[in-house]
């Protein structure tokens, strides 16, 4: 009975030792969100280390379901429709799997929250084949990270020991966006100077966008910023002489307002035509 109570004392003061103890997750959580598009992309996932283990083709057996990733599923967040790939997908949540081999991976969007022991296929909403990098660095800490993010494009990859894989994302922009700017141009205040540059960046309708310009440069007629724009689309529509007047006039107005940063601009601007 006293070795009993001598064992039982035991066992409570180590749980209560225990629990006032803090230590390092071993394979600590990791949040990413990236501004994309019109909205963002957020991913959730936790990062496993090599410690010196063999890891795809072992830790990670080739041709078997993958977390990617440790502990709680991997999860990925899309605020508005996307393409992997070339493909469809919808915007929500999902729990990101994937099944590994030597040089590519089968990577799967799953609308389930139960994680890889309790994966149901039917749940599946989309699957991608994609190509197996091999890195000339080691990568210790599992990582899923965003890659070369342009307005409407960018890659979201995965990468660990020597191996990445980049997941291609995609989305539509321009009809939202022209449709937004007919909207706004019914309206009383109207975004020319928004509008302009949308129209110009992206070589639409370049004479409507000088329209554009200089109506917004009639409602303010001090802002360099919209004088260079003017001139850069006078430019890019062939008229030397009136870019090079709407640049000059540009470059007097950053002087006035001491940014060399649009002196610098415009002097480049007026030297290319």
């Amino acid at each position: 009975m006293k070795k009993l109570l001598c064992l039982l004392f035991w066992v409570v003061s180590t749980s209560a030792f225990a629990q006032g103890i803090k230590m390092p997750a071993p394979s600590p959580g990791q949040s990413s969100k990236q501004d994309f598009s019109l909205s963002s992309v957020e991913v959730k996932y936790s990062r496993p280390l090599i410690k010196g283990r063999k890891i795809f083709g072992d830790v990670v057996p080739f041709g078997k379901l993958w977390r990617t990733g440790a502990n709680s599923p991997t999860t990925v967040t899309f605020n508005e429709d996307v393409k992997i790939a070339g493909q469809p997908l919808k915007a929500g949540t999902y729990q990101l799997l994937s099944v590994p081999s030597q040089f590519s991976w089968e990577i799967i969007f799953n609308k389930g929250t139960n994680g890889v022991f309790n994966y149901k296929p039917e749940e599946d909403v989309l699957k991608v084949k994609l190509a197996a990098t091999t890195l000339s660095q080691s990568i210790e800490s599992f990582s899923i990270h965003f890659a070369n993010v342009t307005a409407n494009k960018m890659e979201m990859v995965i990468s660990w020991e020597k191996v990445a894989v980049s997941i291609p994302i995609e989305t539509e922009i321009d009809a939202k966006i022209t449709a937004s700017i007919d909207k706004a141009m019914a309206a009383d205040t109207r975004p020319y100077f928004e509008s302009a540059s949308y129209y110009f960046e992206t070589g639409k309708d370049l004479k409507k966008a000088l329209e554009w310009a200089i109506k917004a440069v009639e409602a303010n007629a001090s802002a360099y910023w919209i004088w260079h724009l003017q001139a850069k689309i006078q430019a890019k529509l062939g008229d030397k002489v009136g870019a090079k007047a709407s640049a000059e006039k540009s470059m007097a107005l950053a002087k006035e307002g001491k940014n060399e940063d649009y002196v610098t601009l415009n002097l480049k601007l007026i030297q290319s035509l």
